[in-house]
């Protein structure tokens, strides 16, 4: 009775039992414990920053591999529009001179056995096949309805009935198109 009643009544013995198990088991006394337990908290806690500085650098890489990768779609877009349209200064220059070629030729007449006409015939053949080659395409505006964006209104004239209204009626002077890019809008005659 003696030995069980001092063990239940006096909190000193059953404390020092306590840190005596604990110490056998860790190895450690209760400070030494709080102190193994406070710089695991540090270290959890600094694993916690690591952590979120990771993930904050995953995220500062990811967004800048998408706009380098913008960077090099756009870039290359625009290498692709301006070989495209490289030669467009060269073609404008050339249009007039394909244009006195029509008229040459409109001028010789259609008389088949003029030689002059033959090869004026064939050195404008041979010019507007080399421009088709660089993307060069001829407007077709005779009979379509009237575009701001592709036409330049010379004159109108009025209209018999009202299909036409606002239709082309006649081609002053060709235009032109590099690669689906207008380079010269057609000056055209149009019912109005």
């Amino acid at each position: 009775m003696n030995t069980e009643e001092n063990k239940t009544e006096d909190p000193t013995t059953q404390d020092g039992l306590a840190n005596e198990i604990h110490e056998t088991e860790t190895g450690l006394n209760d400070r030494e414990a709080d102190e193994v337990l406070a710089e695991a908290d540090s270290v959890i806690d600094l694993a916690a920053k690591v952590h979120a500085e990771l993930e904050n650098m995953k995220d500062r890489f990811l967004r800048l591999n998408a706009e380098f990768d913008n960077y090099k779609r756009r870039t290359l877009k625009e290498r692709m529009d301006l070989l495209k349209t490289a030669n467009a200064d060269l073609m404008i220059v050339l249009l007039p001179v394909l244009d006195d070629f029509e008229r040459a030729i409109s001028a010789l007449g259609a008389d088949k056995n003029n030689p002059a006409l033959e090869g004026v015939n064939l050195i404008h053949n041979k010019l507007k096949g080399i421009l088709e080659q660089q993307g060069l395409k001829t407007m077709d505006a005779i009979g379509k309805p009237f575009n701001v964006d592709l036409h330049d209104a010379l004159t109108q004239m009025p209209a018999t009935n009202n299909n036409q209204k606002d239709t082309v009626m006649d081609v002053m002077e060709k235009g032109y198109f590099l690669n689906d890019k207008v380079i010269r809008h057609a000056k055209v005659v149009v019912y109005n």
